[in-house]
């Protein structure tokens, strides 16, 4: 073995910290084990379960810091890639398993195709103020 002249335990830079490469955080997964269907601006809930003091310790660091955000306030897949300065791909894979372990739920968005029409909204509001 040669040597380099560096310490293999020295960071490359001392204010990134550690380094953990998002395969190591989803252990290899792109998906989710169930295929939940995860859009970025689907909010993610805590479950009572997860507000309970004795919140699985097994958990990741990464899905512990999900739980935590969301028993503040439920937070969209994009809001919390970006809180937490994680790929979406990786926010997903873990929402996903906290949705597994019944830890969390996502809600889903209205599609566009379901929402009212404004049409007949504005029609209403004529006809309540012509009452």
């Amino acid at each position: 073995m040669r040597e380099t002249g560096q310490d293999p335990h020295a960071w490359f830079d001392g204010e990134a910290g550690p380094v953990v490469r998002p395969y190591a955080m989803t252990r290899g997964r792109t998906e989710t084990g169930a295929g939940h269907r995860l859009d970025l601006i689907a909010l993610v809930v805590p479950e009572q379960a997860a507000a309970e003091p004795g919140l699985d310790r097994n958990l990741s660091p990464e899905h512990l810091d999900i739980v935590e955000r969301c028993l503040r306030a439920p937070e969209s897949i994009a809001e919390l890639a970006s809180g937490l300065d994680l790929p979406v791909g990786v926010i997903r894979v873990l929402v996903g398993d906290l949705v597994d372990d019944e830890l969390v739920y996502v809600t889903r968005p209205v599609p566009p195709a379901e929402l009212p029409d404004v049409n007949i909204l504005r029609e209403v509001i004529n006809g309540l103020r012509a009452l």
